[in-house]
C-alpha cells in the first residue's frame, strides 16, 4: 500500500492524516493516470463512440479533480506556507496537462468524429457531448503552430498569475491592523464589537483593542464608529488592499492577467475577452451584458442620487460625503426612517438558531433533513459536518463559518465531491461571520443572515443535484445562472413566518418582535439602489479590463486604479489609492472575468421566480417540489433558458428586479 493518504481510498477527505508535502507526489501521480487514461481513449482500436470518447474522457481525470479540491479548499481556508509552496509548484502542472488534453489534436479528432456525425442522445448525453466539443474548441484544439504554442504559453502564465494575485490579497489584508488604546476612540462602537477587538488584542498579547479587515469587524466598525478620522482610516486600509506598492501590490498582476486575457480571446477569434466568455453565457453576447449593465446603471443613478441626499441630511460634520462616511451615515439614515439599529437586531440572530432555522426552512420545502456527523475527518476544528437526506442520502454538508488569520476573506460554496449517478455530492459552505466572545455565542448581523442563505441556496443546489455526469451536476450551469438559486432564498429572510422561526434572543429565547419584524421588512428597500449601483459599479469595473480591444491597452495603463476610476459612476469623490481591482478575487482568482454581471443577471430571474411562489404560497410543497425537479436536480443538463420556462412557464420579465430593488413591498 501507498503511505501517501492521498493515493490510497478514500471516502471522505481524509483531512485529519493529510500532510501538504503528500501533495506534490499525490496530484502528479494523478495527472499520470489521467493521462493514461486519455491515452487509452486514443489508442482505442474501435471507431470513437460517445461511450468509449465522451463517457470515458468525463471520468478520465477524476481522481486528480479530487485531490485538487481538497488542496485548493486547503489553500482557502485553513493555508500555510507548506500549502502555498504546494498549491503555486502544482497548480501550473495541473493547468499545463489541462491545455496539453485540450491541445491534443489525436484527442480532439475523436471528439470531432462523434460530434459531428452523433448516435441517438437523450437530453443530458446530448449536453455533454455539445459541452466536450466546445471546451476543446475554446481552449484552443482549433489553432495550431506558433498560435497554439502562444496559446498554451498563455495558460500557464495566466496560472501562476492568478495564484500569486489571491496570494497578495490575503497577505496584505492579513497584515493591517488599527491598535487602539483609548476608550475615547470606541465611541459609538457597539459592545459586541469592542469585545471581540479586545479579544484580538489579547491573543495578539496587546494591550486595547485591535480591530482587522475582516469583514465582521470591518462592516460593524464603518457603520457605527463616530470618529471620522478613524473610519477614514479603516477604509483606506481596506480599500486599498493590494495597492500599497509593497510585495503583496496587485496592480501589474491585474493588468498581466488582462492583456493576456484579451490576447488569448482573439487568438480564438474573439475581440475582446467579454465576447469569447459571453459566448458561452446564457447573455450570448457582450452587447447584451453591456446594455444590460447600462439600462439597469440607467434606471439606478436618480434613486441613488435620492438615497445620497437622505444620508447627506444626516451629517455630523462639515464637508461633503465621503466614502468612509457611507456605512455610518446609511446606519444613522435606517434609525432616523425605521427606528432600525442594525446591531440591536444582532441579539436574536444567533449562529445556531439561525442554522437550524435554515435547515427547518429546506425541509418544509424539500422534505430534507439535517444530521450533524462526528468522525469525519476535518481540517479545523470550527468545520462541522452534517449528512443530508429525504427518503434517500443526498450527500454531506460541511460547514466553516468564522474568521481565522489562514482563510481568505468572502463566502462561497465548493464541493469535495460533486454528484454523479449512483454517488452523492460532498459540499461545503465557507462564510465569515461574526465569532462567539467569552461570553456570548456567535450572533450575526441580518447581512449576515442573508449572507448564510445565500450560500445555503448554492449547497442545496450541489446537494439535490440528480444527473449521470458530474460535469452537468449541481453548480455547473452557466455562471450568469448559477446565483438565481442562491439569490431566490435570500427573499425568504424577510417573511415573518421564517423570521419568527429563525430570530430567537439567545438569553431569554424570546422571538423577535412583531414590531421588528414588520420595521425589517419597511427597510428592505433602504437605500437599494445606491446598493445596486455600487454592484453594477464593481460590474462595469470587471467590463473595463475584459472588454480591452489589445494586450497594449493594458499594457499603457498606469495602474488598475487607472482603469477602474475611468468605469465607475462616482456620486461620492474618488478616493487616490483606493482601489477594488487590486482586491477583487472574484475576476482575477476566480472565476467571474467578464461575468460580474451575472449577480445582476441572476436577480432578474430570482425575483421574477419568487413571484410565482409568492403567488403560490411561500411553503407551497408543491411548488418547491417542481422548482426542485425542473431547476435544482437538473444541473446544466439543459440551458438555462429551457430551465426557467419548464418552471415558470414563460421568459423572465426584464422588469422583475428593477420593480424589486425600487419598490420592494409591491
Amino acid at each position: 500500500m501507498n503511505n501517501n493518504i492521498l493515493l490510497q481510498t478514500w471516502e471522505y477527505p481524509p483531512f485529519d492524516k493529510i500532510k501538504a508535502a503528500d501533495f506534490y507526489e499525490a496530484v502528479r501521480a494523478a495527472i499520470d493516470e489521467a493521462e493514461e487514461r486519455i491515452q487509452a481513449i486514443i489508442t482505442n482500436p474501435a471507431p470513437p463512440t460517445f461511450e468509449n470518447t465522451i463517457e470515458a474522457l468525463e471520468v478520465s481525470d477524476q481522481h486528480l479533480r479530487r485531490i485538487m479540491a481538497v488542496l485548493e479548499n486547503l489553500d482557502e481556508c485553513c493555508t500555510s506556507e507548506e500549502l502555498q509552496a504546494a498549491t503555486e509548484a502544482l497548480t501550473p502542472e495541473v493547468s499545463a496537462f489541462s491545455s496539453r488534453t485540450m491541445a491534443n489534436q489525436d484527442l480532439f479528432l475523436r471528439v470531432k468524429q462523434v460530434h459531428d456525425n452523433p448516435p441517438p442522445l437523450d437530453t443530458e448525453a446530448a449536453m455533454l457531448l455539445e459541452n466536450t466539443y466546445r471546451s476543446f474548441v475554446r481552449h484552443g484544439a482549433l489553432l495550431s503552430g506558433s498560435e497554439l504554442d502562444r496559446y498554451l504559453a498563455i495558460e500557464v502564465e495566466l496560472t501562476r498569475l492568478r495564484h500569486d494575485y489571491a496570494r497578495h490579497a490575503l497577505a496584505d489584508q492579513g497584515i493591517w491592523v488599527l491598535h487602539l488604546t483609548s476608550e475615547a476612540d470606541l465611541a459609538g462602537l457597539p459592545q459586541s464589537l469592542i469585545i471581540g477587538a479586545r479579544e484580538e488584542a489579547e491573543q495578539r498579547h496587546m494591550e486595547g483593542y485591535v480591530f482587522t479587515l475582516d469583514q465582521p469587524m470591518y462592516g460593524p466598525f464603518m457603520a457605527h464608529s463616530r470618529l471620522r478620522p478613524l473610519r477614514e482610516k479603516m477604509y483606506r486600509a481596506y480599500s486599498s488592499i493590494g495597492n500599497r506598492g509593497n510585495e503583496n501590490d496587485n496592480n501589474h498582476i491585474a493588468l498581466r492577467i488582462a492583456a493576456l486575457r484579451c490576447e488569448q480571446a482573439q487568438l480564438l477569434g474573439f475581440p475582446t475577452y467579454c465576447d469569447y466568455v459571453a459566448a458561452n453565457r446564457m447573455a450570448e453576447s457582450r452587447q447584451r451584458i453591456e446594455d444590460f449593465e447600462h439600462n439597469l446603471v440607467e434606471a439606478m443613478l436618480d434613486p441613488a442620487r435620492k438615497d445620497l441626499h437622505r444620508m447627506e441630511e444626516l451629517r455630523d460634520f462639515d464637508g461633503e460625503v465621503m466614502p468612509w462616511d457611507v456605512s455610518y451615515l446609511s446606519e444613522r439614515l435606517r434609525q432616523r426612517d425605521h427606528n432600525l439599529d442594525s446591531e440591536s437586531l444582532r441579539p436574536y440572530f444567533p449562529l445556531e438558531t439561525v442554522q437550524q432555522g435554515i435547515f427547518s426552512l429546506y425541509e418544509s420545502l424539500y422534505g430534507v433533513h439535517f444530521e450533524e456527523v462526528k468522525g469525519i475527518p476535518i481540517y479545523h476544528p470550527d468545520v462541522k459536518v452534517y449528512r443530508v437526506s429525504d427518503s434517500h442520502p443526498l450527500g454531506l454538508l460541511y460547514l466553516d463559518l468564522h474568521p481565522r488569520p489562514s482563510k481568505r476573506s468572502g463566502a462561497w460554496m465548493t464541493e469535495f465531491r460533486g454528484q454523479h449517478g449512483a454517488v452523492r455530492p460532498q459540499v461545503q459552505v465557507v462564510c465569515n461571520f461574526s465569532k462567539p466572545t467569552s461570553n456570548t455565542p456567535a450572533l450575526l448581523l441580518f447581512s449576515e443572515v442573508e449572507t448564510f442563505m445565500h450560500e445555503m441556496g448554492h449547497a442545496m443546489h450541489g446537494l439535490l443535484s440528480q444527473v449521470r455526469y458530474e460535469s452537468l451536476s449541481g453548480t455547473n450551469v452557466k455562471r450568469d445562472f448559477v446565483e438565481m438559486p442562491s439569490q431566490l432564498m435570500e427573499h425568504w429572510c424577510y417573511e415573518p413566518e421564517f423570521l419568527r422561526n429563525i430570530a430567537h434572543h439567545y438569553q431569554s429565547g424570546m422571538p423577535l418582535p412583531a414590531e421588528a419584524i414588520a420595521k425589517l421588512r419597511a427597510a428592505r428597500g433602504h437605500i437599494a439602489a445606491w446598493l445596486c449601483l455600487r454592484q453594477l459599479n464593481l460590474g462595469l469595473t470587471d467590463l473595463a479590463f475584459h472588454t480591452l480591444r489589445s494586450p497594449e491597452e493594458a499594457t499603457r495603463a498606469v495602474s488598475a486604479e487607472a482603469i477602474e476610476a475611468a468605469a465607475m459612476h462616482h456620486l461620492v469623490p474618488r478616493v487616490e489609492g483606493c482601489c477594488t481591482a487590486t482586491h477583487f478575487s472574484h475576476i482575477f482568482s476566480g472565476g467571474y472575468a467578464a461575468g460580474y454581471y451575472g449577480y445582476k443577471w441572476a436577480q432578474v430571474l430570482d425575483c421574477d421566480i419568487f413571484s410565482r411562489f409568492r403567488e403560490e404560497g411561500l411553503f407551497n410543497a408543491h411548488t418547491a417540489d417542481r422548482f426542485r425537479r425542473t431547476i435544482l436536480e437538473r444541473g446544466g443538463t439543459q440551458t438555462p433558458a429551457i430551465l426557467f420556462r419548464s418552471f415558470m412557464g414563460r421568459d423572465p420579465n426584464p422588469d422583475a428586479l428593477i420593480n424589486d430593488t425600487l419598490h420592494p413591498q409591491d
